[in-house]
């Protein structure tokens, strides 16, 4: 069966229909009324004009006076059913066609015989087919005026429903700004229909929402903040204590107590969106090979560089190493060697040969504090790669490779946004050369 067109789901088209549906069972209501009224009243007049007629026939026939020509006894083009039943002692009247044209007969018994009368009846068959024509072209006229007014009324409230749905879009976008500001909401007197009661709960909901998550990025911020000054004492006293096992233990603990507050500082500032960024132009493969080498002193990790085609980019240096660093990092802790940097073009790859991404990673990205590999970490690492990648115009997508594609494994493909040099003035063309058929423009003796 053939998909139906998008349009044909839109309210406006089904709001056109609907209106056009009812005009039309209306109008042929109305006019099914009129016809039966004004046809069956012009038929009792002709009915009863004929049997005036047939009356003043009989009475001629009776005294043997002669017949006008619209009478007769057994007229030629009397209808059957009505010759029969004037035959049969009954009067009564018919339309039917005399000679091409309609005609109302009156007939009555005549000697066991039908006497008949005529009466032309094409202007009233005339009258009815103007009216019918009348009743039609006002139902056409009729139907499209409504529709026309209908079709103005319905896109003013599709028109606000689409701003309501634009405005919850860019909501959950994350602009949390974004307000439908329905002018029949600020104004107390005027009544609210539908569609404004949907677009204030929106606008009360997204302040309500915003209200909440800027509470919840000032907590995070603030609490990250206040632990900051006693975990530099607690790292300083932990340096003074005597080596030994528990000594390692407690400086262990505070480095990752410090990596979890700077992590959570630095995604409060990604969720407050008061980043900016120091962009430049770098080749992408040199930049992706240091990466590499600082976590190995760091950590000791070994990752595979492969250099398919470098490019050049312009971005942040240090945002993208950190999300590179934190994708390694995280393939690592996480994954299972070997470790795959790849740099094709202005895409990077971090790849690892382990069981892959969870299914509400894939689902829904990274989520804070939420770790299924049972490794350590946090669940902070992806969460600060894709804030990160989001402020320096990257794309960030999270996939698993095929079992049969090596094993299968993890793979964050990372996107750039590729440095194209523009042409310099060199190779737009030859310079302009002088004419040398043009003479110089003798000197100005006056300035010699």
């Amino acid at each position: 069966m053939p998909r139906q067109p998008a349009w044909t789901a839109t309210l406006t088209f089904k709001a056109a229909v609907f209106i056009a549906v009812m005009c039309c069972a209306l109008a042929a209501l109305l006019g099914v009324l009129v016809h039966v009224s004004v046809a069956g009243q012009t038929v009792r007049d002709s009915r009863d004009k004929a049997l005036a007629r047939l009356d003043e026939v009989g009475r001629l026939y009776e005294s043997g006076e002669p017949l006008p020509r619209f009478a007769g006894v057994d007229p030629a083009g009397l209808p059957a059913s009505l010759r029969a039943l004037a035959a049969g002692g009954e009067r009564g009247t018919m339309v039917a066609d005399f000679e091409g044209r309609p005609t109302m007969w009156a007939a009555g018994p005549a000697d066991g015989r039908a006497l008949a009368v005529r009466i032309d009846y094409t202007q009233s068959a005339a009258t009815i087919d103007r009216l019918d024509r009348s009743i039609l072209g006002s139902s056409v006229l009729a139907i499209g005026a409504t529709l026309l007014v209908g079709a103005f009324a319905v896109t003013r409230v599709t028109r606000r429903l689409h701003a309501t749905a634009t405005v919850a879009r860019r909501i959950s976008a994350g602009d949390l700004d974004a307000r439908v500001n329905d002018p029949r909401t600020k104004d107390p007197s005027r009544p609210l229909d539908e569609v404004a009661t949907v677009s204030g709960a929106l606008d009360t909901m997204a302040s309500s929402l915003q209200r909440k998550l800027q509470s919840e990025q000032r907590f995070t911020a603030d609490v990250a903040h206040e632990l900051r000054t006693p975990l530099t004492g607690l790292s300083a006293a932990a340096e003074l204590l005597p080596e030994g096992r528990p000594s390692e233990l407690v400086r262990d603990r505070v480095r990752t107590m410090r990596a979890l507050t700077e992590d959570l500082l630095e995604i409060s500032r990604l969720d407050a969106g008061t980043e900016r960024v120091d962009l430049a132009v770098h080749d992408l493969g040199p930049l992706a090979e240091r990466v590499v080498r600082a976590a190995a002193s760091t950590s000791g990790t070994v990752t595979e560089v492969r250099m398919v085609r470098d490019a050049t980019v312009e971005t942040d240096k240090r945002r993208l190493e950190r999300v590179l660093g934190n994708l390694v990092a995280n393939a690592h802790r996480h994954g299972a060697a070997p470790v795959v940097l790849s740099v094709d073009g202005p895409v990077v790859t971090v790849r690892d040969h382990g069981a892959g991404f969870p299914d509400y990673l894939l689902a829904a990205g990274p989520q804070r504090f939420r770790t299924e590999s049972g490794g350590k970490g946090h669940g902070l690492g992806l969460t600060i790669a894709v804030g990160q990648a989001e402020v320096i115009g990257a794309e960030l997508v999270f996939a698993n490779a095929p079992e049969d594609d090596e094993g299968g494994g993890a793979v964050a493909r990372l996107t750039l946004p590729e440095y194209v040099r523009l042409a310099e003035p060199d190779d737009e063309g030859p310079e302009e050369q002088e004419d040398p058929e043009e003479p110089e423009a003798p000197e100005d003796p006056a300035k010699a």
